[in-house]
């Protein structure tokens, strides 16, 4: 019987927790170029911050056609869909408190502060993960036995040939 040594590297365990936004809805001055990025051009500022986040850079044109299209259809929108889902998956993805009810309040009618707010968002998680990814956790060494056997010999002779002679 031979004993192998076998590094087992453990993930470290995370325990979720509830956490709220870094910063308030209408904080704007803590990040100006930002606010100001959004005040003049939002479509682009929602477009860049979707791309952070890790979705599709287009998507956020979908508030802005979406409502279009759909009035075409005779459906009225007046939830702008990508800022209230995108809203909904940062809370998600960064366990932070609020409902839906409040998104939707949020996206419907202070669509600019929620967009500033989401960009502050995902650049503190960021630069969060980031300082936490420096850490290295030190590798776990266990010895484990393993059963190995000797080969087995095996020799395989060949078959007969008969010939017959008619």
């Amino acid at each position: 019987m031979a004993t192998t040594t076998v590094v087992v590297q453990q993930a470290p365990k995370v325990v979720p927790h509830i956490t709220s936004w870094s910063t308030g809805l209408c904080h704007c001055c803590q990040d100006m170029s930002s606010c100001c990025y959004a005040f003049w051009c939002c479509p682009c500022f929602a477009c860049s911050t979707t791309a952070k986040f890790g979705e599709n850079t287009c998507l956020p044109l979908v508030d802005i056609c979406g409502p279009g299209i759909m009035a075409a259809f005779g459906m009225a929108v007046c939830v702008p869909p990508v800022t209230l889902s995108m809203r909904v998956a940062i809370r998600h993805k960064y366990q932070i408190s609020g409902d839906i009810c409040e998104d939707i309040a949020i996206s419907c009618f202070c669509i600019w502060c929620s967009w500033c707010q989401m960009n502050r968002e995902i650049e503190h998680r960021q630069k969060f993960a980031m300082a936490l990814n420096a850490q290295q956790a030190a590798p776990i060494f266990t010895t484990v036995p393993i059963v190995t056997t000797a080969p087995i010999a095996t020799t395989v002779q060949p078959a007969a040939v008969v010939v017959s002679a008619v």
